[in-house]
């Protein structure tokens, strides 16, 4: 149990990240142009009734007042109370997470059901057709945006061949499954490739290793020492880099619910920066920031796990 001793302090460390995050996002968001008392109350607004809503909402403070205001909040649990909205901001992101985890789980979990098959067809036939193939496919999927290969996506599945809704997000469990699975595999794609690449050049690392030349010598069949020894010893640094990806997937929300209209945390933060709704703007900022570092938090105690030699 040793090993998992970094468990102890990793979180600690983290806190000086969350810290700068935040920092950075309050004085990024306070830095776009525009009055977000104006642009609530519209260009007929008074003089009296701007003062009124920067004043109800802290925003006539001096700026690092404001931001201990938000630290206070922070400490208690809270995020502030949405300019344009006007209610709880952590109630408003409540209510958004669920498409976004939504999207990240699916994405991440395709994603996976991608990479191995492919990688390990690729690593087994080194040369071939079947690996010119998937390299030519990484390669192209290294090459696409995100946001054109979900438009691709949309004319051709959801407009000429009408399997899937062209946006949404559903009622029932059914309906969001079937809105889900265009998005999902959308980003999967583009995750994919990054991994395939990894993951192939892993494993023919390992392939080549002296255990795996032993574990011929004494008979043992090729499929038996791939799928037993090879591949977990090559999980690893496709893990971390599985972990580093998921951060930018949880970025990349932004963009592929936009395409899809799903109403999730990425279209909420646009809509915020938008209407200059600092409160939401920095609330779905530090919840994105947390879910990277939680998400690389897990990778670490996986690569412990898989890995008895690594030490954090």
């Amino acid at each position: 149990m040793h090993r998992y001793r970094f468990l102890l302090f990793r979180p600690l460390q983290l806190l000086p990240v969350l810290l700068g995050i935040s920092i950075i996002t309050f004085a990024m968001v306070r830095a776009i142009p525009g009055d977000p008392a104006r642009i609530l109350l519209g260009v007929r607004s008074t003089p009296a009734a701007l003062a009124r809503i920067r004043a109800q909402f802290g925003l006539d403070e001096p700026l690092w007042v404001q931001y201990l205001y938000f630290l206070r909040n922070l400490l208690h649990g809270e995020l502030g109370k949405s300019i344009v909205y006007r209610v709880d901001t952590l109630k408003l992101i409540g209510s958004r997470l669920e498409p976004t985890v939504w999207l990240v789980a699916g994405s991440v979990l395709l994603a996976i059901v991608i990479t191995v098959p492919l990688a390990a067809m690729a690593a087994r036939h080194r040369g071939g057709v079947w690996d010119q193939c998937i390299r030519l496919f990484t390669t192209a999927g290294l090459g696409f945006p995100a946001f054109w290969l979900g438009i691709m996506m949309i004319i051709v599945f959801s407009v000429t061949l009408g399997w899937f809704p062209v946006s949404g997000y559903g009622d029932e469990l059914t309906e969001r499954l079937h809105h889900m699975a265009l998005p999902c595999f959308t980003v999967a794609l583009a995750l994919s490739a990054v991994l395939i690449r990894n993951l192939r050049a892993s494993l023919l690392m390992e392939m080549s290793s002296d255990y795996v030349v032993a574990a011929r010598a004494r008979g043992q069949q090729e499929s038996r020492i791939f799928w037993r020894h090879v591949l977990p010893n090559s999980l690893v640094p496709t893990i971390n880099l599985l972990a580093v990806n998921i951060g930018w997937l949880i970025g990349s929300t932004v963009v592929i619910e936009s395409v899809f209209a799903i109403p999730g945390m990425g279209q909420l933060l646009i809509k915020a920066i938008f209407s200059r709704d600092y409160m939401v703007v920095q609330g779905v900022v530090i919840v994105f920031a947390l879910a990277t570092v939680t998400v690389n938090l897990l990778a670490d105690v996986l690569t412990v796990a898989l890995d008895p030699r690594v030490k954090l």
